[in-house]
């Protein structure tokens, strides 16, 4: 019997090209399969089965997780308000994360000797991929061909035109990937630290001019409603993304220490993710204590690291879920965000649980929970250890504490 073997199968360049060469020059029989986290229409998923049955695959396979991927991660990142360096949503460096366990999972199911993708040496996917399937299926091959073999994509084209692969492979100025939280756009301008990406490199395009006003429901810090219609959080996502996209809002460059040492540099559009993460966190803010909202700080930079490198399978982000969970409590409400071209700004929050209606005090008017002569002894309490510290170690003439003890230099 010939070896199987299947390959994580996108219908690009690097793809096809895994699957024509393990099958004449490796002699595999080769199955297909795409993991589609919300970035295909059902006719893009049609004719990615096409071209992979016309390359020679045994069969192909689309598997949908996009409701997977929302329960496992885009949750967690909402309540996490996860920005990788205050700016990038992490869309696409999730989404290979769990198409990564969709693909292994499969491979076993359908009992294969090795497992493919199309990753190159430069790159975190390669991480991403190789460990996750080390890991769940540490009994199956993996193999890595553009990585392995140091292919340009000029050999790889050639390659695909000698063996009868007839397609248009000449390479698109951008390398675009889709997904339910954001499509990333690298190439050309991305490469220079100077430059940006022009208008026209974006696939959302500028549309809608007249300014206008959305409301999100939040409930327990997942978004389940729009403009006062109830919805699903994938309905809300998908919605939210259609009417703010128009706007071309969520654009951004991402500059960032990639898994492998290197900086790396992408642009991305991701209007949903963006308007949602933002609205959430304004939303915390009036429901959460400070300690609250300090501590799941920390941990929510931490868990979108972890999830950026590839560290999801690590047992520790069980245990940051369960706290970003419980932390979600009292963070239900209504969030108004006004939309503008190319921007967009919180208005205000609506929740029974506002902190700010708590009947004690109007910051900078009114204070009725303690009087005057409270306020002067908890400031005289609260200024004591700097007091102890200066009348011991003394101050220069610009205020700063000297070296030595009693004010002595």
């Amino acid at each position: 019997m010939k070896k199987k073997v299947l390959v994580a199968f996108s219908g690009g360049l690097d793809t096809s090209f895994c699957v024509k060469y393990l099958k004449e020059e490796k002699g595999y029989d080769v199955y297909t399969a795409l993991v589609n986290t919300g970035g295909f229409s059902p006719s893009q998923l049609g004719e990615v089965e096409k071209k992979a049955l016309a390359l020679g695959a045994v069969s192909h396979c689309n598997i949908d997780i996009t409701q997977e991927f929302y329960d496992k991660a885009i949750r967690y990142m909402i309540f996490g308000n996860v920005l990788r360096g205050n700016t990038y949503p992490i869309s696409v460096s999730s989404e290979r994360v769990f198409q990564a366990i969709a693909i292994i999972e499969y491979a076993k199911q359908i009992g294969v000797h090795a497992v493919a993708h199309g990753s190159t040496g430069a790159g975190n996917d390669q991480v991403r991929f190789d460990m996750i399937f080390q890991t769940l299926a540490p009994e199956i091959e993996v193999i890595a061909l553009v990585r392995d073999l140091s292919l340009s994509r000029q050999q790889e084209i050639d390659y695909l035109k000698e063996h009868g692969a007839a397609a248009s492979w000449e390479k698109s100025k951008y390398s675009i990937n889709q997904g339910i939280w954001g499509t990333s756009v690298g190439g050309v301008e991305t490469l220079h630290s100077e430059q940006t990406l022009p208008e026209e490199a974006y696939p959302s395009q500028l549309t809608e001019t007249k300014v206008r006003t959305v409301y999100i429901d939040f409930e327990k810090g997942e978004p389940v409603g729009l403009d006062g219609q109830k919805m699903s959080p994938l309905q809300v996502i998908t919605e939210l993304e259609k009417i703010a996209s128009a706007y071309a809002i969520g654009r951004d460059m991402h500059v960032g220490d990639t898994i492998i040492g290197i900086k790396g540099r992408v642009g991305f559009e991701a209007a949903a993710a963006l308007v949602i993460i933002k609205a959430h966190h304004m939303l915390e803010k009036h429901t959460m204590t400070k300690w609250q909202a300090y501590w799941k700080q920390q941990i929510g930079d931490f868990y979108g690291m972890l999830m950026h490198e590839g560290q999801y399978l690590d047992p520790v982000m069980r245990n940051m879920e369960a706290f970003l969970e419980d932390s979600q409590r009292s963070v239900t409400g209504r969030v108004g965000v006004i939309l503008r071209p190319y921007t967009f700004m919180v208005e205000g929050v609506q929740s029974p649980y506002d902190l700010m209606n708590s009947g004690y005090g109007e910051y900078g008017e009114m204070n009725k929970a303690f009087s005057g002569r409270d306020a002067e002894g908890f400031i005289k309490v609260l200024a004591l250890p700097n007091k102890i510290y200066y009348h011991v170690n003394g101050l220069d003439k610009q205020g700063i504490a000297v070296k030595g003890s009693q004010g002595e230099k």
